[in-house]
């Protein structure tokens, strides 16, 4: 099995038509390999959540190609589409689509269980998915149940069970304090080191950091792109010009490198340098 997960090649998504059409992505390419965590980032509107939609075959592209393991998600029929997305694929939503009268563990299994997985494997397997995010006692309760903050963590938890190949993330500590979204960030990071491919949308640089490499997105193209921190490459990111092709139009400007993000104690935070939660936070705030 190749090393690229997931490839799109001059994609754009455009939505109506005529003089009322609006280009969410208006051209971009962008490939994620095996083991390759790659945030992205701009400002709102600018097709942070569509690129994660067409990634994660959700929506389908008006031109271009989305590949997801070498197949072409515009090429395959629905049911094939469908169970491309229930193996390969975990996504974290920003509204969480937690069904309200299954369980957490319910909840984390059912994409196992519409696989032709036992009931009893997938239990194994959501239970497991919880455990690794410090969620045991949560396993029996239902949505209504739980915090927005533990709501949001088994919406984690059930992108990251089973083999996925792919996960994407959109602004998955949105509803959680510092020390408990810097926790989240440690799995995703350790996920993609074992082999996974990451995508994570994200607004804070902070969250970015524990990335391979940024993508900044402004109004629907690729305008830059940046290594992300590592313990070898800080202060500063090193920059790298956006791909051939994806230059911003003329009069807009590519949106600066990142500045470092800040540990505790105002110090830079090397990513994946721990996986402790406590090593990684700030003082706690609700998201």
């Amino acid at each position: 099995m190749s090393d690229l997960v997931l490839r799109m090649t001059d994609v754009y998504r455009v939505h109506g038509s005529g003089p009322t059409a609006v280009r969410a992505l208006d051209g971009v390419s962008l490939s994620v390999q095996a083991g390759e965590l790659v945030a992205v980032m701009g400002p709102s509107g600018s097709g942070k959540s569509t690129l994660l939609n067409l990634a994660g075959a959700l929506d389908l592209p008006t031109a271009g190609v989305v590949e997801i393991d070498g197949q072409s998600t515009s090429s395959l029929r629905p049911a094939d589409l469908a169970a491309l997305r229930r193996r390969r694929v975990g996504v974290v939503f920003q509204d969480l689509n937690l069904i309200p009268s299954l369980t957490a563990a319910e909840n984390i299994g059912l994409p196992l269980e519409l696989d032709g997985r036992r009931v009893s494997e997938a239990h194994r397997a959501a239970v497991g998915a919880l455990h690794e995010l410090g969620l045991d006692e949560l396993a029996d309760r239902y949505p209504d149940q739980m915090s927005g903050g533990q709501q949001q963590r088994v919406a984690i938890a059930r992108a990251l069970v089973g083999d996925r190949r792919l996960v994407l993330a959109d602004e998955p500590t949105g509803a959680l304090d510092s020390l408990t979204g810097e926790g989240v960030l440690a799995v995703l990071r350790a996920r993609c080191d074992a082999g996974a491919a990451g995508l994570l949308v994200t607004h804070e640089a902070r969250h970015a950091a524990w990335a391979d490499r940024v993508v900044y997105l402004r109004d629907g193209r690729v305008v830059d792109s940046t290594e992300a921190y590592s313990a070898a490459s800080m202060p500063r990111a090193r920059h790298t010009p956006a791909p051939s092709g994806t230059s911003p139009s003329p009069g807009s400007s590519p949106v600066a490198g990142m500045p470092p993000a800040p540990g505790p104690s105002g110090a830079v935070t090397p990513p994946g340098a721990t996986a402790s939660v406590g090593a990684h936070s700030e003082s706690g705030r609700e998201g």
